[in-house]
């Protein structure tokens, strides 16, 4: 195992809640939200341009459209913008007490989301596939913060943290008529445990070695598990509550990690709330687009 504490400083900011880390190879832009302060930002590494867009609920995550825009995991369901910026609601599924929270595009276009309830009540949250047609379906019900989701290159592997758990899990994609459909997932089981006093699992994203990385929530690092579950590097941080992680960047070499203020001293951790990006980390692999 070897450790690394080489970064770079991509955004500067405040961010009460810096999550959701994702390129979108069409416009070459990092696209990250802040949930509490209800904003989608976009950064582009090449001119430093940045954008913000106010959404009208605390966001958990947006990702890109096939067509442009940004499906976005609001706290009362599933919204579409268009590439005109135009919004309209995809999915509502209001819970009072609940909030979307993160979420990921798999390899057949759908949207997987998560939520939780803003006091982290135990089984408070749940999983859900959301089709690109709308079409709900609820994959895993009563966890409690449901955070990072990823699939293997193959497309046949899904890994997920429930954070409170301390573990990354792993299920199967069954072959659906024929070809990859991760309509439905099973057995799950455990890939890696975080030990108590290193942090909680949060964001992730697997490289095109089937490695998969992940924030460490109150553990000052990234780390990447081999696709046999051994740990195979650390990122030491200067933030202490990192959120994900997503490669980006023209070859998908950088590593970009959103970063959290709340709950942190900033006299003590300056960079707090900001993005932070490790250059030349790994490989990753393109993302697909939201297929609705």
């Amino acid at each position: 195992m070897s450790r690394r504490q080489t970064f770079d400083i991509a955004v500067r900011a405040t961010a009460t809640l810096g999550e959701g880390p994702t390129w979108d190879p069409t416009t070459r832009r990092l696209i990250w939200v802040d949930v509490l302060a209800a904003r989608v930002h976009t950064y582009d590494p090449a001119t430093g341009h940045r954008t913000t867009l106010a959404t009208e609920q605390h966001i958990g995550a947006a990702k890109p459209r096939a067509g442009g825009g940004l499906v976005v995991n609001l706290r009362d369901g599933i919204g579409l913008y268009g590439a005109d910026g135009g919004f309209r609601w995809l999915v509502r599924d209001a819970t009072p007490g609940r909030r979307g929270n993160d979420a990921a595009v798999a390899p057949d276009g759908s949207l997987w989301a998560g939520t939780m309830r803003y006091d982290e009540a135990p089984g408070g949250g749940t999983l859900a596939r959301i089709a690109p047609d709308g079409a709900r379906a609820e994959v895993l019900p009563d966890v409690t913060v449901s955070n990072g989701i990823g699939w293997s290159p193959d497309g046949r592997l899904m890994y997920y943290t429930d954070s409170p758990t301390r573990r990354i899990d792993v299920f199967d994609v069954p072959d659906v008529d024929g070809g990859r459909g991760p309509a439905e997932v099973s057995g799950r089981r455990p890939f890696a445990r975080i030990e108590e006093g290193a942090g909680f699992p949060d964001g992730l994203c697997v490289d095109a070695e089937g490695a998969v990385w992940v924030a460490l929530w109150d553990g000052g690092a990234i780390r990447r598990y081999v696709p046999d579950g051994t740990l195979d590097r650390v990122v030491d941080l200067p933030v202490p509550r990192p959120t994900a992680c997503a490669f980006g960047g023209p070859d998908l070499s950088d590593l970009y990690v959103t970063s959290a203020r709340v709950g942190v001293d900033p006299s003590a951790a300056p960079l707090a709330g900001s993005v932070l990006v490790v250059p030349g980390a790994g490989r990753g692999s393109a993302q697909p687009a939201f297929a609705g």
